[in-house]
């Protein structure tokens, strides 16, 4: 099993995890967990259900092998019986490999384009 996970984030949310040395989405505060995918076509499946038309997303990839300790990765079915994974506290910003732009595509099925990257 690979140990990249994929991670939908806010732009915005994201510029702020670089100020303060870790990333923390909204769901860890209001769910305890941060949501992940396993891979890209999961992750471009969860962008076009919940995020249609935005141009503000970003697609983390986060190597699990970097998590910190006291943030654990748990694979838990979603209600549709599907398996995503959830990160059981902040990402620190060493565990993020790549971080790529997504933009509205039309001409894909999720309606996303994924961008290069660095």
């Amino acid at each position: 099993m690979s140990s990249i996970i994929y991670h939908l984030a806010v732009r915005s949310d994201w510029e702020a995890a670089v100020t303060e040395g870790e990333y923390r989405a909204p769901s860890l505060a209001e769910e305890g967990f941060i949501h992940a995918s396993s891979d890209e076509a999961q992750m471009l499946q969860v962008a076009a259900r919940l995020f249609a038309g935005r141009t503000d997303l970003l697609a983390l990839d986060v190597d699990t092998e970097r998590l910190p300790e006291e943030s654990p990765l748990v694979r838990e079915p979603s209600r549709s019986g599907e398996i995503y994974p959830h990160v059981y506290g902040p990402i620190n910003l060493h565990a993020v490999v790549r971080i790529r732009a997504l933009a509205p595509d039309e001409t894909q099925p999720s309606g996303f384009a994924l961008g290069a990257g660095g």
